[in-house]
């Protein structure tokens, strides 16, 4: 009879255990899907041979928007040097691209550190746990999953107004003279004539798929920072309640122990993301700012100028502004949302009944309460936190640097 009951409940361990990584595989599912076919996602057990395929991919894209995209770009605004129009309409491709490989480039170095981030959440989705711990860790990936859901469709958005718009003849550039075979990237300059078949056809191919190389890690390593913020703050969630709660635990000690440790876990975790992403942060907020300001004076221009404005290109601004933005958006309501929860974890230290243990029980909250009160947030270059109030700080800017090109302008 033990031996049954000894059966079933290895069964019912068994079977707990593959909920819990079927939960786990659900939380990252569409981060995996991104980011492997460039080689960038994040796993700590690789074999030799997958390991050298994932570093091939990689390599692979940042070649192709390399030499496809960024260095014909750069070619592009040298001859078109002094144009302040020109300029702008190729520096909306050329920054960009600077910050995707940029992006890679950090991102591939930083694998290690994020497969080890990686082994964590998949620990807290396996390990056991309370049903309200897993419905907390659940509503937070959840939140996850709708924002990168978003970040993809506006992503994919741009992506099909810049192709398709160019393959129906549509110009996306703001010269109204400009005649003849459209591409998805009008302003490079190669060194052959691109307007002849089959080298029309060959390049308008090979920019699409570098394009789609570029656009996979520079939304997908986005979006992995929500994953990672979002199971942090599912974490603090489970933390700030155990905290409020010590005085419920039969052994105060070992459940104060735990709560000191798995917040000493959790603010490690923070620092990588941290020492990851500032400078990808940095990049997004210069280029954020600067592109801001050129659309600003694009429009401006045009208004002033009475001229008259392609509904083709209208749609590319409009597509182009929103998701941009939005990818801005969410970094900085990301990092809010982080300050929030770690706060709330000095507060639930703060409200618990410490006064009712023995005096020794509670000068060890003390402790706790100190490390609490330490400020964590998610940084550009070390230099600006990524908080809303950044945000409408950046808009303000960018929008007082419009009148300056104006003033160039004319």
């Amino acid at each position: 009879m033990r031996k049954k009951i000894y059966i079933s409940g290895d069964i019912k361990e068994t079977r707990a255990c593959t909920l819990s990584n079927f939960d786990f595989k659900w939380a990252v599912k569409l981060n995996r899907y991104i980011l492997t076919p460039v080689g960038l996602w994040p796993e700590s057990k690789q074999t030799t041979w997958k390991k050298y395929t994932c570093n091939l991919r990689t390599f692979i894209t940042f070649i192709l928007v390399l030499f496809v995209i960024l260095i014909p770009a750069i070619h592009s605004l040298i001859r078109i040097h002094g144009d302040i129009i020109s300029m702008i309409d190729n520096l909306q491709f050329t920054i960009p691209t600077i910050a995707v490989m940029l992006r890679i480039a950090i991102f591939w170095w930083k694998k290690k550190a994020l497969s080890s981030l990686m082994d964590m959440i998949a620990e807290d989705w396996i390990k056991p746990k309370a049903p309200w711990e897993k419905i907390i860790m659940i509503t937070r990936a959840q939140t996850a999953r709708t924002i990168i859901t978003i970040m993809y469709g506006m992503m994919g958005m741009s992506f099909i107004v810049a192709i398709c718009l160019p393959l129906c003849g549509f110009s996306l550039r703001y010269e109204a003279n400009n005649t003849g075979k459209q591409l998805p990237l009008q302003t490079l300059y190669y060194v052959y004539d691109t307007t002849k078949s089959p080298q029309y056809e060959f390049t308008f191919i090979i920019q699409t798929i570098s394009m789609i190389v570029g656009v996979l890690p520079y939304t997908g390593i986005d979006n992995f920072l929500s994953l990672l913020v979002f199971h942090i703050c599912g974490q603090l969630d489970i933390l700030k309640y155990h905290i409020m709660h010590l005085d419920k635990f039969g052994n105060y000690t070992k459940a104060l122990k735990s709560c000191v440790m798995d917040h000493t876990r959790i603010i490690r975790a923070i620092g990588i993301v941290e020492d990851t992403f500032n400078l990808m942060l940095l990049a997004l907020l210069l280029y954020f700012g600067i592109l801001f300001a050129f659309y600003g004076f694009f429009i401006l221009n045009i208004l002033n100028d009475d001229n008259s404005l392609s509904i083709s290109r209208l749609l590319y601004i409009i597509t182009f502004v929103v998701t941009m933005s939005g990818h801005m958006c969410a970094y900085c309501a990301v990092g809010e949302i982080l300050i929030s929860q770690c706060n709330r974890i000095h507060y639930a230290a703060y409200s618990n009944k410490w006064y009712t243990l023995n005096p020794k029980d509670a000068r060890n909250i003390i402790f706790l309460l100190i490390r609490t009160n330490e400020p964590i947030c998610l940084t550009a270059g070390k230099m600006f936190p990524m908080t809303m109030a950044t945000f409408s700080s950046l808009i303000k800017t960018s929008a007082g640097y419009v009148s300056v090109l104006l003033t160039t302008r004319t």
